[in-house]
């Protein structure tokens, strides 16, 4: 008699059924940040400060510059500052975010995702000077926090009021993206995407550079990007600022 039992295809078959494993995670060597202050500041170089006076605070056909005390952006330009790294990037569509870094190394000590697309901010950066500035509001009932622990930035490129700047906790791919580019001190270019949204074929685009990070005052700071070779004047400025 003809055996009628279903046959027992590829697709029955348990291993076939079950889901892939997913890839084990990247195992993290960024080191904490130091904890220590540094006592010696790096002054600021003469030419860039020759270079930074020059540029207007406001230029033809642009918005005014966010209203802050005295009308103008902080002036940081006889304080001394401590060099990091910073590193913007994000999926050429999707939103870009700011990370700063005591040293490639380390571990991410602020990352912001900004009111802004990443491939918008690569267009602004190819026409020139871009100034980003991040203000909040000072409340009484926050006066200990610390300018750079603020949670909500209104954020503003060129003049030019664009969205809200969100302070977050590293996720994961922040944590990849800072481990992939330990080796890069200064530099840009794109990496494989591994966003579910953006599909297996989006890429991540990165820009990351040495800043000078100069405090003004608990209320102002600003970190100026450094040329590589010391020769022009910075492409971008980011300054946070409480009123």
């Amino acid at each position: 008699m003809a055996d009628l039992s279903p046959a027992k295809g590829p697709e029955s078959s348990p291993s076939a059924l079950s889901p892939p494993h997913p890839p084990p995670a990247q195992s993290l060597s960024l080191v904490q940040p130091s904890t220590k202050k540094k006592r010696k500041a790096v002054k600021v170089f003469r030419l860039f400060r020759s270079v930074f006076r020059s540029f207007p605070i406001m230029t033809p056909a642009a918005c005014k510059f966010p209203s802050l005390p005295g009308g103008n952006l902080p002036d940081t330009r006889s304080a001394v500052g401590t060099r990091i790294t910073g590193t913007l990037f994000g999926y050429r569509k999707g939103r870009v975010s700011l990370s700063i870094q005591e040293t490639s190394g380390t571990l991410p000590t602020l990352v912001v995702e900004l009111a802004m697309l990443t491939n918008v901010l690569q267009k602004e950066m190819s026409l020139g000077l871009v100034r980003i500035a991040l203000e909040c509001e000072k409340q009484a009932e926050k006066e200990k926090i610390k300018l750079l622990e603020e949670p909500l930035w209104t954020m503003y490129c060129n003049g030019k009021k664009i969205g809200y700047g969100v302070k977050r906790n590293a996720t994961e791919e922040d944590l990849h993206v800072m481990e992939v580019l330990k080796a890069v001190s200064m530099g840009a270019g794109v990496l494989p995407g591994r966003s579910e949204s953006e599909g297996p074929e989006g890429e991540l685009a990165y820009i990351r550079a040495h800043f000078e990070h100069i405090v003004g005052s608990k209320d102002s700071e600003t970190l100026y990007m450094l040329s590589p070779d010391g020769n022009n004047g910075p492409e971008l400025s980011i300054f946070f600022v409480r009123i």
